[in-house]
């Protein structure tokens, strides 16, 4: 009778964000002695990530992300080769993303960088990363009877007078809208009237530099959150259109940018 090899309890890693943008890593494997090394696979493309897991306290292995080491935007799975063996997938242990939620970039190099750690559905560490050049980053939104507002603040870029915002259908062929936009120094408020938009799905973004300038997509990123979507949700408003009623409210995507739904409703 052959017996069922042994279950091999996952490693499991624990995390500290710094207030840079950079991680720790703690992985939990006592009496490892060889070189090992943790490593970041991006899910959708064969790019790695190797960083040294060096003796740490209480027989842990530590490996350090700066915020100086570029990680392309996009979701990293976090494996652990450790004593010769297999690369093994890392389950996540203690987190620690306090610093992540006062964090407010100089935006001096540019861009904007964040990492955010969190467990998939089946229980494995992966860090979610951003990198955005310029950045616009959603504050505050003020939901009314018949539209938004939306206050944020830019990063890595400047306001030209000719300024505006954006919305843009997903997937019609309908015009781009734009709107005015308040700037105050680095900070930028603008409004969206529902009734303006037909039935769809409209992207929001930020023209900093006016139509001659980059087109940046408005997001919510410098928080401990990986993914917005579940977690902050908005009413929706009914309102009146020159083609009957409609429902419409703000909600973020899977990759925690900001958009607005309008269906179209019965009367």
């Amino acid at each position: 009778m052959t017996m069922p090899a042994p279950r091999v309890a996952p490693l499991r890693a624990d995390c500290v964000a710094d207030s840079a943008g950079g991680l720790t890593f703690d992985v939990a494997a006592s009496g490892a002695t060889d070189v090992a090394h943790l490593v970041l696979r991006r899910r959708d493309g064969d790019e790695e990530v190797g960083l040294p897991l060096s003796p740490a306290a209480d027989g842990r292995l530590r490996a350090a992300l700066p915020s100086t080491v570029a990680l392309p935007e996009g979701r990293w799975d976090a494996y652990a080769c450790v004593s010769g063996r297999e690369p093994q997938r890392l389950a996540p242990g203690a987190t620690d993303l306090r610093s992540l939620a006062a964090r407010t970039p100089s935006g001096s190099r540019g861009h904007v960088a964040v990492r955010i750690p969190y467990a998939t559905r089946q229980g494995n560490l992966t860090v979610r990363s951003w990198l955005r050049a310029p950045h616009a980053e959603a504050g505050e939104l003020r939901l009314g009877g018949a539209g938004l507002t939306v206050r944020g603040r830019v990063y890595g870029t400047g306001f030209a007078p000719d300024a505006y915002a954006e919305l843009r259908g997903r997937h019609g062929p309908d015009p781009a809208r734009r709107t005015e936009v308040a700037v105050d120094r680095t900070e930028f408020g603008f409004s969206v009237a529902y009734a303006l938009l037909e039935p769809g799905i409209w992207d929001l973004w930020l023209r900093p530099g006016g139509e001659a300038g980059p087109r940046v997509r408005i997001a919510r990123l410098l928080d401990d959150v990986a993914d917005k979507k579940p977690v902050f949700t908005y009413p929706r408003a009914r309102v009146q259109t020159p083609d009957g009623p409609v429902e419409a409210g703000p909600y973020y995507t899977r990759d925690n940018d900001l958009s607005v739904s309008v269906t179209r409703t019965s009367a």
